[in-house]
């Protein structure tokens, strides 16, 4: 049942929810788990997305809801993507060796390369987060691009990416997408956009045109592919903490597509 536990295993390991763990983890389950991530922490998404534009109604400023959606994810994601955004900063920023780079991302401390990565890529998220939540409807496309950010996981573990690692999540997950599979939900899930734009112009009032979300859509898409390409120059292949890179980055690709009016 590759299907249940790949399931198990992004949820387990996206959310700090409790759930059952993956009864085994083989290349089928890491293939479910990487491609369906960001279908299995939208709900989650939602969630948060919805507290946010609640504050907005209280009367709430839009950057202080933005700065508190994006605080609920990391509290729900176990900070795990922010995690890896800080220290693959540290590591590529450190302009050492591959095998260099790789032992300052694993020790794990946040150098100043890593801390001036999480100021602003999470403040920016903050920021357009925000500007989203005090739009009509537009806290489902906050929903939509939290999830999407998560998309970059079936990126980053397309096929012919190697692992930067012989051990590690990296190389658990690395190549287990196949390039038509990435495609495809990638597809899905623009087109899945450009529906909801329909919908929630026509019937909220939203103000979001479609070509918002395509550029979106575009923008995280080419973040993630910017991330994982200098990961595979600089270190030789991607790591679990470049995915949790990708994820950011890719988060806030999206948003700031979307904020292409």
């Amino acid at each position: 049942m590759a299907v249940v536990d790949g399931l198990r295993l992004a949820w387990g390991t996206l959310t700090a929810l409790p759930g059952p763990p993956p009864r085994t983890v083989d290349r089928a389950v890491a293939r479910v788990a990487m491609s369906t991530g960001w279908l299995v922490v939208l709900p989650v998404m939602v969630a948060i997305a919805a507290a946010g534009w609640g504050l907005v109604v209280l009367g709430v400023p839009p950057l202080a809801a933005g700065l508190v959606t994006i605080g609920l994810v990391q509290l729900m994601t176990r900070a795990i993507h922010a995690d890896g955004l800080a220290d693959t900063a540290d590591g590529l920023g450190s302009g050492r060796p591959a095998g260099q780079a790789l032992e300052i991302m694993r020790r794990g401390d946040v150098g100043p390369m890593g801390a001036v990565a999480l100021v602003l890529v999470l403040g920016l998220q903050a920021v357009l987060v925000g500007d989203l939540l005090a739009r009509p409807g537009g806290w489902l496309f906050v929903a939509l691009a939290l999830g999407a950010g998560r998309l970059a996981l079936a990126s980053a573990c397309s096929g012919p990416i190697p692992s930067a690692r012989p051990d590690g999540l990296g190389a658990a997950v690395a190549g287990s997408v196949p390039p038509w599979l990435v495609t495809a939900l990638h597809l899905g899930l623009f087109l899945g956009g450009l529906v909801l734009a329909e919908v929630v112009g026509s019937v909220l009032g939203g103000d979001i045109p479609r070509h918002a979300w395509a550029w979106g859509m575009v923008v995280g898409l080419m973040a993630t592919s910017a991330t994982v390409g200098l990961a595979v120059r600089k270190l030789g292949g991607i790591t679990g903490d470049v995915l949790g890179a990708a994820v950011e980055l890719m988060t806030l690709g999206v948003l700031l597509g979307l904020a292409i009016r």
